[in-house]
């Protein structure tokens, strides 16, 4: 049963609350409501199911006989996520339970994020002296976004005219979840040194994807801009 349990045909509605009334009125505490709370639910469902049942009999069929039906209806409608509300917060209710009221289920066993397939691609959009702005893409596009199921991403630097073949010899820069970014590297690199970056997407339980192919850029002169 999905979020969105409460039926939006008014006849299946009609049947539907009927059950839920029913259910609720044996033991109205045995959900955490109160003998009132189900007496009034008893209440508001008959008038509703009377109210649409004059509403749509051809002889008694009127805008203001429909009027009353909607003005019913939605009372319903406020009234069971309500009393929906405190029964999924009661620590008494089973899933059976719920599963008898015909309500939302919750998942505690939700179905695992695989980690990343996917390698980032890493766009340097400028160089502005020691600071590389960065935008992280998935694949060939440049659309803005992750991938699903990916959190964010790690990013990684090196210093040399080389990227090393060791994921040790890279420097650690962070963990990001936007994918635009930024990596500083410190001032005592000369300028006009080349520098490397490489980055992974990793998911919300930190499992991490494959690395990005290593991209370059060097280090501007006396803190000039440049573009990528």
């Amino acid at each position: 049963m999905g979020k969105n349990f409460i039926p939006t045909r008014e006849s299946v509605l009609v049947t539907w609350t009927k059950s839920f009334e029913q259910t609720i009125a044996k033991q109205p505490t045995d959900f955490g409501l109160t003998v009132e709370q189900a007496t009034a639910y008893t209440t508001a469902q008959a008038a509703f199911a009377a109210a649409y049942q004059t509403a749509n009999e051809p002889m008694t069929r009127s805008p203001g006989n429909i009027e009353i039906k909607n003005t019913a209806k939605d009372a319903l409608i406020a009234l069971t996520r309500e009393l929906v509300k405190i029964i999924q917060a009661y620590p008494g209710t089973t899933n059976d339970m719920r599963r008898e009221l015909g309500v939302t289920v919750p998942d505690l066993d939700p179905t695992p994020v695989p980690p990343p397939s996917e390698t980032p691609t890493i766009d340097v959009l400028s160089v502005d002296g020691w600071t590389l702005n960065v935008r992280l893409h998935n694949g060939e596009s440049s659309r803005r976004g992750k991938p699903v199921g990916v959190k964010g991403a790690t990013v990684f630097s090196y210093v040399g005219d080389q990227p090393p073949m060791s994921v040790d010899d890279w420097k650690f820069e962070g963990n990001t979840t936007k994918t635009d970014t930024k990596v500083v590297f410190p001032t005592t690199v000369a300028p006009g040194t080349k520098v490397w970056l490489t980055a992974f997407w990793f998911n919300p339980t930190a499992q991490s994807g494959p690395a990005a192919t290593p991209v370059s850029r060097y280090i501007n002169y006396d803190g000039m801009s440049q573009a990528a």
